[in-house]
């Protein structure tokens, strides 16, 4: 039995260990065939950009001096060995640049930045060889200060195009450079406000190897979003992008239905076909329908150890959530409306562009829903045109487990925004046994949050034990069992003098059955004793309150 890659993204490692591999290989006939000089491929986090990105490297770069291997025997009996000679007679014939920026998230420019000229000056370590070269003695002591982190910003803002040709002399063939995940430190330098800074170094770094250059064969650039041209790709009219709006190379990265069905059967799981695919399928790139990559690996993993084990949202641990924050924090009353609308399971119409940067986030709220659909939170459910040229997406939550990072970030946003409210009018209110006061803050409050039209009693449940989580002197508890069955929610004051509260929750169908499912919740507790066990604690003061929910509306009652 194969193991499973979980967390290695070297090819070659993959290749070598015998780990399980969807066979990716023939990406490297699509973009030979396609001849673009610059290719940029935004997908999601962990979808495989950076495997595919060590593939390329390992079937191009000529590793007589770097690491001694034979590069076509990582390939032998994979796809592209089949696609003709003219491609396989590639294998091992270029210097290849290689820099992944995966791990350049930091608080400031500083750090971010320090990061940056470590993760070059260790390409420029493995590459040391080609000093041998007297060519190239001109060129040494330049080299060698970027290569011991001593340059200056100058130096590595030009460093890519200077070791492209380093390489190309030496090797005497252009140099391909593949850049991994370009844009991670501009993410964290756009939340941490730093922007401007990663803007500049980045115009220069890529701006100059990658444009006009003759010592480019080509290159590959992967990231989770297009930064606009007038951001960082300025002048750059040779870039071939394609994001998951895009036809080409559509299935190679995620897992297709096919792969995925092959990988159950592979380990003798496809009676859980149908989890899996509620769980992490659902994702439309072009026209191909694609797996999340990660998710799915984890899952058949904990499956082949737990065969009963529960599905997990392995990607919500793995994925930086600062722009579901950012729409957490920024929301109006019209993106609750349409959270209300995807967390219920339905769709939303949204203008969609790629040309945007992460300052013009905060300009338009509705620049977000353009994050979140390329970043992977969204799915396309349909497309058209509006006005002309301007395309209008229907998005979608496409998967059970993006629905759980979105309850469980809404969720966690309304309990801080509880948190910083004056809430003891409410708690008055509760302990006076005064029902509209309590049915007015409780609605006031709901109109303030996001609901969840089809979470039923669970969400409202949530909702109210975080508000009264903060009063002061009384202990919380939530389905604690008491009598003859279980009460939503009690407080009681930490001294049996003093009074205690009892809560049973409804949630009614339509407006009109609010009055009957108050009633039906104060009878309930009487029926179930739920009070039983706080008289025999001491407690003589006992409030039931009975509550109704209706999406953002509630009635309260108390028991005379």
């Amino acid at each position: 039995m194969k193991p499973l890659p979980v967390g290695v993204s070297f090819f070659d490692t993959v290749i070598e260990q015998g780990y399980y591999y969807v066979d990716k290989t023939l990406l490297i006939k699509e973009m030979l065939d396609k001849k673009s000089a610059v290719n940029l491929f935004t997908r999601p986090r962990r979808f495989g950009k950076t495997l595919n990105m060590r593939m390329l490297q390992c079937f191009f770069e000529d590793t007589a001096e770097t690491t001694g291997k034979d590069s076509a025997s990582w390939f032998k009996g994979l796809k592209i060995m089949s696609a003709g000679d003219s491609y396989t007679s590639l294998i091992g014939q270029y210097p290849v640049v290689f820099l992944t920026f995966k791990d350049s998230r930091q608080p400031s420019f500083e750090s971010a930045y320090a990061i940056l000229k470590d993760n070059i000056a260790d390409e420029f370590q493995r590459h040391k060889y080609i000093l041998q070269d007297q060519r190239l003695k001109d060129k040494k002591e330049q080299y060698e200060r970027i290569m011991q982190s001593a340059g200056t910003l100058g130096d590595y803002s030009r460093s890519l195009k200077f070791l492209t040709e380093c390489l190309s002399i030496h090797h005497g063939k252009k140099a391909i450079v593949l850049i991994d995940e370009y844009d991670v430190p501009l993410e964290a330098s756009w939340a941490n406000h730093y922007y401007n800074d990663m803007v500049n170094f980045f115009r220069t770094f890529l701006g100059t190897a990658l444009k006009d250059n003759p010592f480019l064969e080509f290159a590959a650039i992967t990231g989770c979003l297009r930064i606009s041209k007038e951001s960082i790709f300025t002048g750059l009219n040779n870039l071939d992008v394609n994001s998951i709006l895009g036809i080409g190379y559509s299935e190679y990265f995620g897992f297709t239905p096919e792969e995925a069905a092959e990988m159950l059967q592979f380990y003798a799981l496809e009676n859980c076909t149908n989890m899996v695919k509620d769980w992490y399928n659902g994702y439309l790139f072009g026209n191909t329908e694609v797996y999340n990559p990660w998710s799915l690996i984890k899952i058949v993993k904990d499956l082949l150890d737990t065969i009963n084990v529960l599905p997990q949202p392995y990607w919500a641990n793995t994925s930086s959530n600062s722009i579901v924050r950012t729409l957490i924090d920024k929301a109006d009353d019209d993106v609750k409306a349409d959270l209300d609308t995807l967390i219920a399971g339905g769709s939303i119409k949204k203008v969609i562009h790629e040309d945007i940067t992460y300052d013009e986030i905060e300009k338009n709220i509705d620049n977000i829903w353009n994050f979140l659909f390329f970043t992977g939170y969204l799915k396309k459910t349909g497309s058209h045109f509006e006005k002309g040229n301007t395309l209008m997406l229907d998005l979608a939550i496409p998967n059970r487990e993006l629905q759980y990072i979105f309850e469980y970030k809404i969720q966690e946003w309304f309990r801080e925004t509880v948190d910083q409210q004056d809430l003891s009018p409410l708690y008055t209110a509760v302990l006076e046994g005064n029902a509209q006061a309590v049915e007015d803050k409780l609605s006031e409050l709901l109109l303030s949050s996001i609901s969840f039209y089809d979470s039923q009693e669970n969400f409202y449940h949530g909702f109210l034990t975080g508000v009264l989580a903060k009063a002061k002197g009384y202990l919380v508890r939530s389905n604690h069992e008491s009598g003859n069955g279980r009460s939503d929610i009690f407080m009681k004051n930490v001294s049996a003098k003093g009074k205690a509260v009892i809560f049973e929750l409804k949630a009614a169908a339509a407006m009109q059955e609010l009055t009957a499912k108050c009633d039906e919740a104060l009878r309930q507790i009487d029926e179930k004793k739920y009070a039983n066990e706080l008289e025999q604690d001491g407690y003589r003061t006992i409030l039931k309150y009975g509550i109704a929910f209706y999406r953002k509306d509630c009635m309260v009652k108390i028991a005379g």
